[in-house]
């Protein structure tokens, strides 16, 4: 979360989740986990959460504890259940870079915001921006998680989603869009 509103959002999206209710996003995964791809990595962090009945601001904790007075702090008690989660997967915990933590986050925005264009869901890159500029706090100097985009630019993008693939080829996948891009030496503004 820290990472993320150094970067310029309001609230890091552990924050978010705890102020909208962990369980919603519990109830839609339950909901999913019948049809869930069996090559994709699922982490059960948030579930554990929620199984404690832990829903974030509104019963007083959850990635978060919120004291009746006093600033929120991080939970404790989702340390011991990330340590847990991380023994059944096999992961040795290493330690991310702010800067790689928003590269992380954005790319992958940006990837999920490229499909939306691919399957014309939205029209044009400004409009994916305006979205985010207006309806969730995407960072105003930052120009939208589009713009940003041609900030990192398009070789570069496509070279962090080819690294990242080695750890979990079925997240991080480039978009046929920006493979197209790349061929055209095109940048996403080109797009708008």
């Amino acid at each position: 979360d820290q990472a993320l509103v150094e970067f310029g959002l309001a609230m890091g999206p552990f924050a978010v989740s705890d102020l909208a209710g962990l369980e919603i996003g519990w109830a839609t995964r339950k909901r999913q986990a019948a049809t869930r791809p069996s090559e994709e990595r699922y982490v059960a962090i948030a579930d554990r959460i929620c199984e404690r009945e832990w829903y974030g601001r509104k019963t007083g904790q959850g990635f978060y504890v919120y004291p009746e007075s006093g600033k929120p702090y991080a939970n404790p008690e989702v340390d011991v259940i990330i340590q847990e989660e991380r023994q059944k997967a096999g992961v040795t915990p290493r330690e991310f870079s702010n800067d790689e933590i928003v590269a992380r986050f954005t790319t992958a925005m940006i990837s999920e915001a490229l499909r939306v264009l691919e399957e014309g869901i939205a029209l044009r890159p400004i409009d994916i921006d305006a979205t985010f500029l207006f309806g969730y706090g995407f960072p105003r100097f930052r120009g939208g998680p589009m713009h940003y985009a041609n900030t990192v630019g398009v070789p570069n993008l496509i070279q962090s989603i080819e690294t990242w693939s080695i750890e979990d080829a079925h997240f991080w996948k480039v978009p046929d869009l920006l493979s197209q891009l790349n061929k055209d030496s095109a940048d996403i503004a080109s797009l708008n």
